[in-house]
């Protein structure tokens, strides 16, 4: 181990580390991929079928898809449900929600999930959302019946959105001075981000993939000067742009957030440098390509006409000083949520990431270069006003109909790009920094396992108001696959294995740190 001192305002000062050589990015972001998938598959298991917020309308557009039904029979009425043809213990599926919304309801109150799998119709309230998404999907419910077509469903979704949730640490990796960028992508990974990802959902694909398109954008713009072009930085361009297109109507706003945040943190010369390679030119040709079908697709199949009221119609003045005034009651919904929004997340995981948030957001406030932090205020901007200004714009129509992880992919990206505002802060592993990292990681692992007890405790026992009944999770009235028992101590070792790997990674790391800027630091 070595401390490098500082002889000039210019001279190079290294990191402290311990011995070792830190793994390329590409291990990065396959290691990643196992470990966040492997997550969000135990996620798939530990949350009941059809418990997450709207899945079952999901799984029925996803079914139908999958079957060749782009689209559903509509009566052209706003927020009325569209009819496809699906098997029918797909079409069943809304039977099975006794326990939603009724935190003190155990699913043990639905019945078997039936295997009849002879096509019937079925109403979905996603009929006309943009088919991408679900066709991936679906293949899931081709060949399987029953509840094995319902957790393949699941796996599939977790290991497409975990693959992208990956290209976030893999592009962290990349970039110069990325000790900071890990830490933040680590924190943006909330656990709301990994329930998500073990449900039939496409809010969870467009988190992921809105982070990995702006991080994919930093790096490009980041090794604009490189004689040889990073392929895979622009295969993840590609990629995330392409299916974030193509996730949610909303999706189109969040490519030119990530854009716009992305391009501020540079100066005009790195713009130009980056527009005039052939990578970025190939990326930005097949997003655009993508942005087309997917608006075509928004205004042909009226996919804002799925939209159903949520309240009775409220005036849009109010409803956005509504949204305003609960702004910071959605960090709740950030951190996890869980269920059909029955689920509130315990106190003490709720203030492990708004400490981890307030950190980051105070070091990237007063981060240099200056020009940094320009990216991280216009994110944080888009997280207080695009909330109020949408709901303001259909609460006329249809009431209060936003929840707090519609934002996500928002705040996702705000996070990332605070820690790519203060990569430039010296990073030095000294015994109590490698304490402090190390604790810091207990507290999440902690954290991320105190959410799922607090799910496990809702489903197999429910929650009673002030009674405390976590011993009786012993004599549960439901179980998961594998026991929740089993599923804890699955989740505990991987998010340990994640934890060890993040802690290597951020001590071994020997990036030189300059003590001073060059002029194009400046």
């Amino acid at each position: 181990m070595q401390i490098f001192t500082s002889r000039g305002p210019m001279t190079t000062r290294r990191i402290r580390s311990t011995p070792g050589t830190p793994p390329s990015p590409v291990i990065v972001l396959f290691l990643s991929w196992l470990l966040l998938g492997a997550t969000g598959s135990i996620w798939s298991f530990a949350s009941p079928l059809m418990s997450a917020p709207d899945e079952t309308a999901h799984v029925i557009k996803a079914a139908a898809v999958a079957r060749g039904q782009f689209a559903g029979n509509s009566s052209g009425v706003q927020g009325e449900a569209l009819t496809v043809q699906v098997p029918k213990y797909i079409a069943e599926l809304s039977n099975y929600n006794c326990f939603a919304t009724r935190s003190n309801e155990t699913p043990a109150c639905s019945p078997p999930i039936g295997t009849e799998s002879n096509p019937v119709p079925a109403d979905t309230s996603a009929g006309n959302y943009n088919p991408v998404y679900y066709v991936i999907v679906g293949l899931g419910s081709l060949g399987l019946t029953g509840e094995p077509a319902l957790y393949a469903m699941r796996l599939i979704s977790s290991w497409l959105a975990a693959f992208f949730l990956a290209a976030i640490f893999y592009a962290a990796a990349s970039m110069r001075r990325s000790p900071y960028i890990l830490v933040a992508s680590t924190v943006a990974v909330t656990p709301a981000v990994l329930f998500l990802t073990g449900s039939v959902n496409p809010n969870a694909l467009e988190i992921g993939t809105a982070g990995a398109f702006y991080m994919g954008l930093c790096l490009m713009l980041e090794q604009r000067a490189r004689p040889q072009p990073n392929l895979l930085a622009a295969v993840i361009v590609t990629a995330s742009g392409v299916l974030l297109s193509n996730t949610r109507p909303l999706s189109f706003l969040w490519i030119a957030v990530a854009l716009a945040a992305a391009l501020l943190g540079n100066n005009l010369s790195s713009i130009r440098k980056v527009l005039t390679t052939r990578s970025f030119q190939l990326s930005a040709f097949f997003v655009g390509l993508s942005c087309i079908f997917a608006l075509w697709w928004s205004i042909t199949a009226r996919s804002l006409d799925s939209l159903f009221a949520g309240t009775l119609p409220v005036p849009a003045d109010e409803a956005a000083l509504l949204m305003l005034d609960r702004t910071f009651e959605s960090m709740r919904e950030y951190v996890g949520v869980l269920g059909s929004l029955d689920t509130e997340p315990p106190t003490a995981v709720v203030y492990t990431w708004v400490i981890a948030f307030g950190s980051l957001l105070l070091l990237a406030f007063s981060a240099r270069p200056k020009r940094l932090r320009w990216p991280v205020a216009l994110l944080a901007l888009a997280v207080l006003v695009i909330p109020p200004a949408l709901q303001a714009a259909s609460s006329e129509r249809l009431g209060l109909i936003w929840q707090g992880r519609y934002a996500l992919a928002l705040v996702v990206m705000l996070m990332l790009a605070a820690g790519v505002a203060v990569r430039f802060r010296p990073f030095r592993v000294t015994p109590w920094a490698a304490s402090i990292i190390r604790w810091s990681i207990v507290l999440g692992v902690a954290a991320h396992t105190y959410l799922m007890l607090e799910g496990f405790r809702r489903y197999t026992v429910g929650i009673h108001g002030d009674h405390v009944n976590w011993s009786e999770m012993f004599d549960p009235e439901w179980q998961p696959p594998f026991s929740w028992q089993g599923l804890t101590v699955a989740y505990i070792v991987i998010l340990s294995v994640a934890g060890v790997c993040l802690y290597r990674l951020l001590t071994t790391r020997q990036t030189p740190a300059l003590s001073g800027r060059t002029t194009s630091e400046r």
